[in-house]
């Protein structure tokens, strides 16, 4: 175990490089300063008040060196109504960065680059109380206004320090893909525990669930392993976009850095791309069989698409998995294509399945069972031949070929066809559509998809080389 003076060195030589020299702390002031200007011009002939507020870490001095995102909000009167707030905010945004483009949100802001710094210019209502905020953004400038009455140049730098911790083990962003820790939260985090040496200290012992409460003021409790209370909003979890993953995986680092602290741990470490041949590899050698859905990706954005693709692949594992092909494990990705990837222990099973009926003391329910299967005939009694391991089988309407009924125990059970004795059969089938897709994830795979089984999937490679390297090399 390494002692407190390794810890502090490692932070103080990983703080002196994230930190921002002052050309670059000049050269983002000229350039808010420049822009705050021009929105007050082009906020000026509009029929409203409204005003420019700077936020974010940029605001904060909490930005690490290199990092170039300002934002920028535009604040309106709460009394505008929704299309005139967005109307404005636009007509601003497109003036002040007329070679910006519009992104969308709850609303649309526009965004561009402007002299090296990449710029997002939003509007909000410039609501009186965090807590009743218009639109989602609206507690942003709230949130500015907490962390830059209590963090000072010294705690700012220790926020840095953590976000490229987060950063080096890749749980840093409230992104929906990433579902880890915001730049907020981080603040908060530092601020409640002081610096990052004490907040890691802490985080190594969490028992999740963990409430933070920086105000003392929480009005609602809150399922999720972290509970961050915004300060400035009693009933918001700050934290509440943080997976479980993600937190269990800030525990492991964070006690990897109380043993061994080293610079390393704040670097991100990105695995090389795997080609076709790697893939094969590990899939002879695992034994399984991998099968993935490929698809041509929703044109929607990412918080907007990541959700939909974790239901589709959640519906789609449960489904192979209720039906016997035993899931080892899950991933999806996505870039202009998108694929749900799935590793299962069985590509085909028997084609027949054991079916449980009722006790048979439960009258009604077991003659009813009773009656459903008796008369059939087992396989081959019928004159017909079993059907190919890619073919749609028979389901509990037709049953097709039965074993039974008999008593095992004090229940009927019978042995019947399965629906589907190959996982490839089944994920090219319609029976794919009712296993709960997301709706735009189901209206892609509606005009067409691809199955890819077993080595196949190192045809992936070429576009989601890194995500299966990923895969086959899961780390903490």
């Amino acid at each position: 175990m390494a002692d407190a003076e390794e810890h502090r060195r490692v932070i103080a030589a990983v703080r002196r490089r994230i930190t921002p020299d002052e050309a670059e702390r000049a050269a983002m002031r000229d350039v808010v300063s420049r822009l705050s200007e021009r929105i007050r011009s082009e906020v000026s002939d509009l029929p409203v008040d409204a005003d420019v507020v700077q936020v974010g870490s940029t605001a904060r001095a909490t930005w690490l060196a290199g990092d170039r995102d300002i934002d920028l909000f535009v604040r309106f009167p709460p009394d505008l109504d929704r299309e005139r707030l967005e109307r404005y905010g636009l007509a601003v945004g497109n003036a002040v960065l007329p070679a910006g483009h519009e992104e969308y949100a709850e609303h649309p802001y526009v965004t561009g680059a402007f002299e090296g710094f990449d710029i997002d210019l939003v509007p909000c209502y410039d609501v009186a109380d965090a807590a009743t905020p218009q639109s989602a953004v609206d507690r942003t400038p709230h949130h500015n206004a907490y962390l830059t009455e209590r963090l000072d140049s010294d705690a700012a730098g220790e926020v840095r320090v953590f976000k490229q911790f987060l950063k080096g083990i890749g749980v840093y962003g409230s992104d929906l893909r990433t579902r880890g820790f915001s730049g907020y939260l981080s603040e908060l985090l530092v601020l409640e525990y002081g610096d990052v040496e004490s907040l890691l200290e802490a985080v190594a012992e969490w028992h999740p669930p963990v409430v933070v409460d920086p105000e003392a003021h929480a009005t609602a409790s809150h399922d999720d392993p972290l509970v961050m209370v915004d300060p400035t909003d009693p009933a918001r979890n700050v934290a509440a976009v943080c997976s479980a993953t993600n937190v269990a995986r800030l525990q492991h680092y964070a006690r990897e850095f109380h043993d061994d602290p080293r610079e390393g741990l704040f670097e991100p470490d990105e695995a090389e791309p795997l080609d076709a041949a790697a893939v094969r590899t590990h899939i002879e050698r695992r034994g399984t069989a991998p099968v993935a859905v490929v698809f041509d990706a929703p044109d929607i954005v990412d918080d907007q698409l990541y959700p939909q693709l974790v239901k589709s692949l959640s519906g789609v594992r449960d489904e192979l998995d209720r039906r016997g092909f035993e899931p080892i494990r899950a991933t999806t990705f996505a870039d202009d294509r998108a694929g749900l990837f799935v590793e299962l222990a069985h590509r085909r099973l028997p084609r027949i399945e054991r079916h449980a009926g009722p006790p048979v003391h439960v009258r009604e329910h077991a003659e009813g069972f009773y009656g459903t299967y008796a008369g059939s005939s087992p396989a081959g009694d019928d004159g017909t031949a079993p059907n190919d391991d890619d073919t749609e089988r028979g389901d509990d309407a037709g049953h097709g070929a039965v074993y039974g009924p008999f008593v095992d125990g004090d229940r009927y059970v019978v042995e019947r066809d399965r629906s589907f004795a190959d996982a490839a059969a089944f994920l090219r089938s319609s029976e794919l559509f009712g296993v709960g897709l997301g709706a735009r994830v189901e209206t892609r795979l509606r005009e067409g998809y691809e199955v890819l089984v077993g080595p196949a999937v190192a045809e992936l490679c070429p576009e989601f080389g890194r995500e299966l390297a990923d895969y086959f090399h899961p780390e903490p």
